[in-house]
């Protein structure tokens, strides 16, 4: 499976492919989409450009994506819910699947723990694809640890039988 994890943004948009074949992860590309500062069309434009011609290039059957939340700056959330948009209308174009996963589920799922710094989801991400990742922008990391986070969602579920977007939950005590 070659998952393309994405980390949405409308000033730097982080990529990452990863190439997952049972129990082996490799980095394929990574990288920053940064368009240049002008206006919000143009940037989108860029944006969508960009990615389609990665996905011309790589050929990912699946796009992991993170599910954004902020309330702290309207202006700001919108733009990157238009930036989300494009990204997932590059996938749709491209007949991509498409899994979204919120920041704590990536940690989650890379690192053990839902509330890990971004350095320990770096370091984690450096050593489940056996890189170094000093060079490169969170923004690739993040990206990077959404396409990890779907490979090990498909791993358990190959191996359970559920969904691979099933939560487990465990049963409450008494």
């Amino acid at each position: 499976m070659r998952i393309l994890g994405v980390d949405p943004g409308s000033r730097v948009t982080g990529y990452g492919i990863v190439d997952a074949d049972r129990q082996q992860l490799r980095c394929v590309a990574a990288g920053v989409i940064q368009p240049p500062r002008v206006e919000p069309a143009a940037r989108l434009g860029h944006i969508h450009t960009a990615l389609t011609a990665l996905i011309l290039e790589h050929r990912p059957t699946v796009l992991a994506i993170e599910r954004v939340f902020i309330a702290k700056n309207a202006a700001s959330a919108l733009m990157l819910g238009q930036a989300r948009g494009v990204i997932l209308a590059c996938a749709g174009t491209a007949d991509m699947a498409v899994s979204e996963y919120s920041a704590s589920q990536i940690k989650q799922g890379v690192v053990g723990n839902g509330r890990a710094r971004k350095e320990q989801v770096q370091h984690m991400v450096g050593i489940l694809l056996a890189m170094d990742l000093s060079a490169h922008e969170h923004d690739t990391t993040d990206a990077l640890a959404a396409a990890i986070c779907h490979a090990h969602g498909h791993r358990v579920a190959a191996q359970t039988g559920l969904p691979a977007g099933a939560r487990w939950s465990r049963a409450r005590r008494r």
